[in-house]
Formats: C-alpha cells, sequence, structure tokens
C-alpha cells in the first residue's frame, strides 16, 4: 500500500518525535508499505524517510520547485517527483496514496490532515486516516473535534474518517485492518 505521510518539517522539536517516527516509517516499510511523503530531509519527514530506508522500504519524495534547492530534500528517495508549487503537491500525494498518516506537525500538516478529512467526508475518497497522536501531541486538536461534533458544527459520524493511535505497530495494524 502507498502510505501517504504528513508531519513536521522543523528541527526544533524534542528527539522523541523523531525517535518515533522514525520506528514508525521501519514498521510500515517492514509490512511491505510504500511512503508518499512531501520529500523533506529535515524534522519528523526526514525521520519516518529514514526509517522507511531502514526498514527496506520505498520512499517516493513529492516536493514543490521552491524546495529543490541545497539539502532541503532528502538525497535517499526512490523517486522525487516535482511540483510547480504547494497545493499540486498535496494533490499529487493524496492521488498515489492508498492511506494517510498525520505526524505530530504545524499548520502545513493540519491543512494537510484536514484536507484529506473534508474530501472523506464528501466521499471523494475512503481511504483510511491515521492520527498518530505521538507524547500526545493531537490531544488538544481531538478535544476540539469531539467539541466541534457536540456542538453540532459536525455530524457525529464524521469522527470515523479518521483514527487514533500512538504506536508503529498500533499503526501498522489498523492499516491493514481499515483498508
Amino acid at each position: 500500500m502507498n502510505i501517504c505521510v504528513f508531519g513536521a518539517s522543523s528541527e526544533r522539536i524534542d528527539q522523541s518525535y523523531k525517535q518515533r517516527s522514525f520506528e514508525l516509517g521501519e514498521a510500515l516499510a517492514g509490512a511491505g508499505h510504500t511512503l508518499i511523503f512531501g520529500g523533506g530531509s529535515r524534522g519528523l519527514m526526514g525521520a519516518v524517510a529514514r526509517g522507511f530506508k531502514q526498514g527496506g522500504g520505498r520512499v517516493i519524495g513529492v516536493a514543490p520547485k521552491l524546495f529543490d534547492v541545497g539539502d532541503i530534500l532528502l538525497r535517499e528517495c526512490d523517486e522525487k517527483i516535482i511540483t510547480e508549487d504547494m497545493s499540486s503537491r498535496k494533490k499529487k500525494m493524496m492521488e498515489m496514496a492508498d492511506a494517510f498518516v498525520a505526524l505530530p506537525g504545524g499548520i502545513g500538516t493540519y491543512d494537510e490532515l484536514f484536507e484529506v478529512m473534508v474530501e472523506g467526508q464528501l466521499e471523494y475518497h475512503h481511504k483510511p486516516i491515521i492520527v498518530y497522536n505521538v507524547n500526545g501531541f493531537y490531544d488538544r486538536l481531538l478535544d476540539m473535534l469531539a467539541y466541534t461534533a457536540e456542538e453540532g458544527f459536525m455530524r457525529s459520524y464524521e469522527a470515523e474518517l479518521y483514527h487514533v493511535c500512538s504506536q508503529a505497530d498500533e499503526a501498522v495494524r489498523l492499516l491493514e485492518e481499515i483498508r
């Protein structure tokens, strides 16, 4: 399965996030999956890709041409796809993916996660979405989504669009069960 992973590119984060992302990549590769990701060499993007490589998996980086300079992109990608801009990058990753995993991240990760959730809600796809809740990172967002449903701004069944886990083996199991 092609697993699209969204996540931080920041280097300012606690190392435990990187370690857990690396472990996730290694576990997903060990289960025979391919990584589709934003192509970055830094942060959680770089960590999950290195984990995939360590686990013997195939790694496909999709990045806008703006980032195709210096050492921004991971050199070890098996394939690189360069797009015009961030919107076409996101669209390409979504087209190629059979499932999605959101690692901790910033507004770019939130944007990607919410777009795949909206597309699932509108039934443009029926692909699994996993929120990888390392160190409780997504707890507040998950609380906000629950509150959104409680207040009637979201139907409660829309929470079924995504699954939450915090361990690599759990993510692999969920992807196998819900695909």
